[in-house]
């Protein structure tokens, strides 16, 4: 058995920032775990710029990004341990496997989950129609594409308006290819506005709002794709039904927190987000054990996902140092009006930090709303937005202060 102060899981943004945090913060025994033959995450082959904005305050692309912080670790007594997958995971202990070291039995003080997500498939949205080749979900067409050197077609259809089928739209016509338009289920767009303007507007790219796909055609190769028009059910009105040739489909329809490890040790989950339950310090409900990243819930920028790890990394080295002073009757943080989720969930420390960050979605699109603070009826903090978006992360960093009276339970809400 070998026994580490920090074990991280996944060496993506979320783990690179957490392992570094937790050596800065008095962790010296710090075991970074990758499943890849590389560090960095989705990273490497994300090569368009706007990375690091807030972090490094200029404009990255995603391999710059990462060999920032890959960097930053070879500097440090880190443990990096690349090609290694884990098994099973429990409270302060971890089974993984890997080709030079064969089984790795791991005794942890503190485990960091920092797994990240995967894309939705095609099973998991149910369209019908034959199975032919052609078919791919937005991240491995950028990996074919950017890593590969690989074309996967030439006359795309897009399901879907998240940022990496937003991206990869522009992606495709920069290589050559007419990307026929990208089809939204829902009545609002699912990426971020800069990449709406940017990948589809300044390359007259169409957005379809409120179709899906209804059939696809092709036995051996996509040849057409059959488009509707969906009433406020989101069923297809067989009077829009039209079809639309083309040679591939791409598929930008969610991500899903890779959370199998997560649910092996019995950690809470949060049914909204997909990922689990965790306080200001990315504790989880099993003692010991952090989540940060997307593993506990899908962001929009790989700076706020550095940010979860770095305090993540903060908390794990507290914890195993016994720095935390926890409540004896944490607070529950709950989303009000036209809030979809909260993170973190609880607050559990005592005597937490100058600030705390709390991260939100909203369900509908508004505009002149406030955010607001509310423990009981007592308002306790507001600000106003002048809009507000579901796929657009909300974030709302607090004082201390504010918090000094809150009772056992926490509400934030958007306000008309």
């Amino acid at each position: 058995m070998i026994d580490v102060d920090v074990a991280v899981i996944g060496g993506g943004p979320a783990g690179l920032a957490a392992a570094l945090s937790a050596y800065r913060n008095g962790a010296k025994n710090v075991w970074l775990l990758e499943r890849n033959p590389e560090l960095g995450g989705i990273l490497p082959q994300c090569i368009h710029d706007g990375f690091g904005n807030f972090i490094f305050k200029e404009m990255l692309t995603g391999p710059e990004y990462a060999q920032r912080y890959i960097d930053e670790v070879k500097k440090t007594g880190i443990t990096v341990k690349l090609n290694t997958m884990v098994l099973e995971m429990g409270p302060e202990r971890l089974i993984a496997v890997n080709p030079k070291d064969g089984l790795l039995d791991i005794k942890a003080k503190a485990i960091i989950l920092a797994m990240g997500c995967r894309e939705r498939t095609r099973p998991q949205i149910l369209i019908p129609g034959y199975r032919p080749a052609g078919i791919y979900t937005a991240g491995v067409a950028q990996r074919y594409i950017n890593m590969e050197g690989v074309m996967p077609g030439k006359k795309v259809v897009i399901l879907g308006s998240g940022d990496v089928g937003l991206i990869m739209a522009r992606r495709f016509t920069l290589e050559g290819a007419k990307v026929e338009g990208v089809y939204e289920i829902m009545s609002n767009p699912g990426g971020l506005t800069r990449n709406i303007v940017q990948c589809l507007n300044d390359y007259d790219i169409p957005l379809h709002l409120s179709h899906t796909i209804v059939n696809i055609k092709g036995k051996k190769r996509v040849e057409e794709v059959t488009v509707a028009q969906v009433d406020s059910q989101m069923t297809p009105i067989k009077s829009t039904k039209r079809d639309i040739s083309c040679d591939t489909l791409l598929l930008s329809v969610g991500l899903i927190p890779e959370n199998e490890l997560s649910k092996m040790a019995d950690v809470a989950m949060d049914p909204i987000t997909g990922g689990p339950v965790v306080d200001e310090a990315m504790e989880t409900s099993v003692s010991g054990i952090f989540a940060c990243g997307n593993v506990a819930h899908v962001h929009d920028l790989v700076d706020d996902v550095s940010k979860a790890g770095e305090t993540a990394g903060k908390g794990a080295a507290e914890h195993i140092s016994d720095k935390i002073k926890k409540r004896k009757v944490p607070v529950i943080v709950k989303g009000g009006r036209n809030i979809r989720y909260v993170v973190p969930q609880i607050i559990r420390n005592e005597d937490f930090d100058k600030r705390i960050t709390f991260y939100l979605r909203v369900n509908d699109v508004e505009e002149d709303v406030k955010l607001v603070l509310l423990s009981g009826e007592k308002l306790l903090y507001k600000r106003k937005e002048n809009v507000v978006k579901p796929p657009e992360m909300v974030r709302l960093t607090l004082l201390s202060k504010f918090l000094e009276n809150v009772g056992n339970e926490l509400t934030i809400e958007a306000q008309k």
